[in-house]
């Protein structure tokens, strides 16, 4: 879901439209899509990680 999320980031879509074209595969929501906090906060962590990998 991460790279999906990353690869429509990169068209510059917003986090609402980032987050009705994901679906969750796992767990309690399986086949849902999740919320566009949730996918902000995923993308920023991300950032965070990859940051602190590059410095």
């Amino acid at each position: 879901m991460l790279s999906m999320a990353l690869h429509l980031r990169e068209q510059n879509l917003s986090l609402r439209d980032i987050a009705s074209r994901l679906v969750i595969t796992k767990g309690k929501k399986k086949g849902r899509h999740p919320f566009p906090a949730t996918v902000l906060r995923m993308l920023r962590e991300h950032d965070a990680t990859a940051a602190s990998v590059e410095g």
